[in-house]
């Protein structure tokens, strides 16, 4: 059941990367990533009614999460912003590479042949993906040029990783109701004292941010909550592994990479195609040795 709840994660998840690609376009992001928390916070409100009561101590916990989560959102924003969602999304895949190597030195999981088969292929794939992106002389100037943006992406995949270990010793020992809740609120505090910040900078450089709302803010909400809450109670089964779960649950960039090639017309379909045909093996891999 775990697996399949990964899977449902995944769906949400490439469809959450779709919407913050169309938000941040010409857009605050910032501003794009208050308002989505905001209206991830009144989302989440009614788990609060089924989740029991939290001492301070968990709340420590659940705060610290939030740091990881917003540390990493806000580079990743950063950065697809910036930079082509089909180069973004693959990047981000890779964050399942570090999860692995804490789960098993970590958490000491371990995977058999079909959960090992699926995670070298869907890795494997994204990795040459990332070299088949561009020609080599073009990947040396576009890191040249937009090196600091690439720094925030490496930064969004390792706090991303740190952050998928994290929710595994929670959902150990926390409900995940009131963890989902309270991080998500958490969340909107935070990132309110930021955007106020980070806008009262901008306006005395005169260098203020148009900040536009449109429909797609509100579906990241939606899309977020979902996959969240799917994906935090799969890690609630005993036989879950936080490997497995981060490897499925990446497998949505498929979603961003379809919407860049039939929507946004990128560049070198085959390839990504390509890449995508290995992604999706690595999945059926990872279904046959885990169902």
């Amino acid at each position: 059941m775990w697996i399949l709840l990964a899977i449902l994660s995944a769906v949400f998840l490439g469809f959450y990367d779709v919407s913050k690609k169309r938000s941040l376009t010409d857009n605050s992001v910032t501003g794009v990533l208050t308002m989505s928390i905001w209206i991830s916070s009144v989302l989440v409100l009614p788990l609060l009614w089924q989740a029991p009561s939290v001492d301070l101590r968990t709340h420590g916990f659940i705060f610290l999460k939030s740091c990881l989560v917003l540390t990493s959102w806000l580079c990743t924003y950063t950065a697809t912003k910036h930079l082509s969602l089909s180069v973004v999304s693959p990047m981000q895949a890779t964050r399942p590479m570090w999860t692995l190597a804490g789960a098993l030195f970590i958490f000491g999981e371990q995977l058999n042949g079909w959960q090992w088969a699926g995670i070298v292929c869907a890795l494997g794939s994204v990795f040459l993906f990332s070299f088949a992106e561009t020609k080599k002389s073009d990947i040396r100037r576009q890191v040249k040029e937009d090196k600091r943006y690439y720094a925030l992406l490496a930064l969004a995949v390792l706090s991303g990783a740190a952050s998928g270990l994290y929710d595994k010793y929670m959902m150990r020992h926390f409900d995940h109701n009131a963890v989902q809740a309270y991080y998500t609120i958490y969340q909107a505090l935070l990132m309110t004292i930021i955007f106020i910040v980070h806008r009262m900078r901008q306006r005395r450089k005169g260098e203020l941010t148009p900040l536009h709302w449109r429909w797609e803010i509100a579906a990241i909400s939606v899309c977020l909550v979902m996959s969240d809450y799917v994906y935090l109670l799969a890690l609630t089964d005993p036989d879950s592994l936080i490997a497995v779960v981060s490897t499925v649950r990446r497998s949505g960039t498929i979603i961003p990479f379809l919407y860049g090639i039939l929507y946004l017309k990128e560049k070198d379909p085959w390839k990504k195609l390509l890449c995508l045909t290995g992604i999706l093996t690595g999945l059926m891999f990872l279904l046959a040795g885990s169902l």
